[in-house]
């Protein structure tokens, strides 16, 4: 049952997984582990990665733990580097940055989303991909394939979520412009963009989240179009068409429309 959550196709014996601690990253750990895998996980909260990568070993994977801040570029790249080789590389870890949760959002405020959920990615993709260029290819031609985690929010300029939706939209454009030279160099990107997840990041908001759904099926998802070599995975479907259509409104109706759906 669980070898058909991902096309045999695709053969992972080793992945390193980022914000691996709880959400979408717990859940595609999970969803990885069995017998002959190897997986590396990072957070920053132990218990919590711990109790995910548990939840692996009891599967039959050989799970690794690791307390890192993604922001770190050079402990980053010890980390990845220390790993070996890797077939499968998620840069997860990401913050929300509502500012109906804290204030408008300062400086401060703003340079940490993007840190977190810009450099963060940048500082797990740049070091996998480098190594992941001078791995032998496997029978398929692949030498890696990395995954980076963006957000139906970056097709649209919420105003309530500025730095947010920012810094997922350089999230996705970056993967999608390097993807071609990757290719040719046996490295397949993906990124993936989903709506809603029921995660300890949503789980504060008090507004309706349409299409929202369980980590583990969003996991399933994800696995389903990196194995099929998808440049982007944009669920759910209608909820990327949605968002695609709002972020061709005019600034004016686009921040007309959110702060009559936040405030519902």
């Amino acid at each position: 049952m669980r070898a058909m959550l991902y096309p045999r196709f695709m053969e992972v014996r080793t992945a390193l997984i980022t914000g691996a601690s709880s959400g979408i990253g717990a859940a595609l750990a999970e969803a990885l582990a069995q017998p002959g895998v190897a997986l590396f996980l990072s957070g920053r909260d132990a218990a919590r990665l711990e109790v995910a990568a548990e939840a692996c070993r009891q599967l039959g994977a050989v799970a690794h733990t690791t307390v890192l801040d993604v922001r770190d570029a050079e402990a980053m790249t010890g980390w990845i580097r220390g790993a070996g080789r890797l077939d499968l590389v998620v840069a997860n870890a990401g913050v929300s940055g509502r500012s109906r949760e804290g204030g408008p959002e300062d400086a401060a405020k703003t340079r940490a989303i993007f840190d977190i959920n810009l450099d963060g990615v940048l500082n797990t993709v740049l070091p996998a991909l480098e190594m992941m260029v001078a791995q032998t290819p496997g029978a398929d031609g692949v030498r890696g394939r990395i995954v980076a985690v963006s957000s139906l929010a970056a097709f649209m300029a919420a105003p309530d979520s500025a730095a947010y939706c920012a810094s997922k939209a350089a999230v996705h454009g970056w993967m999608i412009a390097r993807a071609l030279k990757a290719r040719k160099q046996g490295v397949l990107l993906t990124s993936v963009c989903p709506g809603f997840i029921r995660t300890p990041m949503t789980a504060g908001y008090r507004f309706p989240m349409p299409g929202l759904m369980d980590a583990e099926p969003a996991a399933r998802v994800i696995l389903r179009g990196v194995a099929a070599g998808r440049l982007t995975v944009v669920f759910p479907w209608w909820m990327g068409l949605a968002t695609r259509v709002a972020g061709m409104l005019p600034p004016r109706l686009m921040a007309a429309v959110v702060v009559r759906r936040t405030n519902t």
